[in-house]
């Protein structure tokens, strides 16, 4: 792999998710569907199925289902030689609940003693990650354990180092850490980061602020200067420092199937424009389509689409239904 070249390198939380088939509290649900999970698994698989070439940083337990993440990654054509099988912990997982079909989904994560807490900052090898046009750090990893976090920090230094694009998504979960803890680590990653992509509620949290455009402020007052913020079907806001907001609305869907994934896989697409050397607005509504196929489908990155069906969706040529 020495002399391999790769569009994009991530790092994250790799887990295996069972979702209940059925509607209605979880401890009625008998059925269940196995996938993988994980922000950067989503990121990076949305990326590969646009015929980017991709690299995947992890720690799975040494069993069954670490054995099936890393088959099912690889089997999308993304390197895995950088990620250990753990023999000390097992892998994660997290149960999907839906209450309703109307209902959004719930998610209980099984993750405290998993694998991927061992992830060390001797786990990040600076002659691979230097080979990337994109690194993409995980942020769920500040959270899970002290070692994680620090690895994080040594994938932003090696790609400051060696001038990489940074592309970086919050992912606040405050019942993983307080807001003002998650201050204290995000904020300077965001600060060095390429790119930062937080959802409105993250962002205005971040930056204790009551509304999104004086939080995109004070981050540009802290030196944020390139911001995506997400809404869902609220569209986006782009906001350059130095330049009026932007706000880029998303595609309207007859009859999404799931939400769970697609802010994911609208970094996954965002990245591919700028990977394209598209202009800012376009990448956002690159985002858009990639978030809107993925909505398609159940599971959080199995409608993604390959580049030749975004190209002909966004260019009106085709419509995705249901």
């Amino acid at each position: 792999m020495a002399t391999a070249m790769f569009d994009v390198i991530g790092m994250g939380e790799s887990m295996v998710a069972f979702e209940a088939q059925s509607f209605g509290p979880l401890r009625e649900a008998e059925d269940f569907k196995k996938w993988v999970g994980g922000a950067a698994d989503n990121y990076l698989i949305a990326l590969a199925r646009l015929g980017f070439s991709c690299g995947f940083f992890s720690r799975v337990g040494d069993d069954e289902l670490g054995r099936f993440i890393t088959r099912w990654i690889r089997g999308e054509g993304i390197d895995v030689s950088r990620t250990l099988a753990d023999r000390s912990k097992a892998t994660g997982i997290f149960i999907v609940e839906r209450r309703t079909p109307e209902s959004n989904f719930r998610c209980y994560f099984y993750r405290s003693n998993s694998a991927a807490t061992n992830l060390c900052p001797d786990d990040v090898d600076e002659d691979y990650v230097s080979q990337a046009r994109v690194v993409y750090p995980e942020a769920m990893l500040t959270y899970i354990s002290d070692s994680a976090r620090r690895a994080v920090e040594k994938m932003f230094d090696i790609a400051l180092r060696h001038k990489q694009t940074i592309v970086f998504d919050p992912n606040l979960r405050l019942t993983m850490c307080s807001v003002e803890d998650s201050r204290a680590i995000h904020i300077p990653l965001m600060q060095k980061a390429t790119y930062v992509l937080p959802g409105a509620d993250e962002l205005q949290m971040l930056m204790e602020r009551p509304d999104i455009e004086s939080a995109i402020e004070r981050a540009h007052s802290l030196g944020i200067g390139k911001i995506v913020v997400k809404s869902g079907a609220g569209g986006a806001i782009l906001a350059v420092a130095g330049q009026e907001l932007k706000r880029i609305p998303s595609f309207t869907l007859k009859k999404p199937v799931s939400p769970m994934g697609a802010g994911d896989c609208f970094v996954g697409g965002f990245t591919a424009g700028v990977l394209r050397g598209q202009p800012l607005e376009t990448c956002v509504r690159w985002g858009h389509g990639v978030g809107a196929f993925s909505t398609m489908a159940y599971g959080p990155f199995h409608g993604c689409p390959s580049m030749d069906e975004l190209m002909k969706y966004l260019a009106g040529k085709e419509e995705v239904s249901r």
